[in-house]
């Protein structure tokens, strides 16, 4: 901060002892003393204070990087559900695509749709010796399909 060498300090002494006397000097230095301790302090809690935001302020955007990314993500993995169940739309036949369209209504919310056409994906990828027992509907809604090819 200040760059004081002992002579400076000596002479501010010297100075302060002249002006001030012996007697208030000591009281006047204890003062002195406190309150640079105290404007110290508060310098500290201030840089504490500064580098805490600049901290929470990089972790935000930290975040806020990783949810694009996460958004990203959910969208690619949406276009590829998407894609696999126009796919599998396009392989039905028509009378089971008829099912289909009669089962969920044009009012149905888009997630049970997506949730339907992960269902109809996931169940597309199994092996048929690797199918449980207890099939699910979407199982049911292909076993007709299976048996046409």
């Amino acid at each position: 901060m200040f760059d004081m060498g002992f002579l400076e300090l000596m002479l501010i002494g010297v100075v302060g002892l002249l002006v001030l006397g012996p007697e208030r000097l000591p009281k006047a230095a204890r003062t002195l003393g406190l309150w640079i301790g105290k404007i110290k302090r508060s310098v500290s809690g201030m840089q504490r204070e500064i580098s805490a935001q600049l901290e929470a302020e990089e972790l935000r955007q930290k975040l806020n990087e990783q949810q694009k990314k996460l958004d990203e993500g959910v969208k690619q993995v949406k276009r590829g559900v998407e894609s696999i169940a126009e796919e599998d739309a396009g392989e039905r036949p028509s009378a089971s695509v008829a099912n289909d369209a009669n089962k969920a209504s044009p009012a149905a919310p888009a997630e049970k749709q997506l949730d339907d056409a992960l269902s109809r994906a996931r169940t597309g990828s199994e092996d048929d010796a690797q199918r449980p027992a207890d099939a699910s509907t979407a199982d049911k809604d292909s076993a007709p399909d299976e048996q046409h090819r």
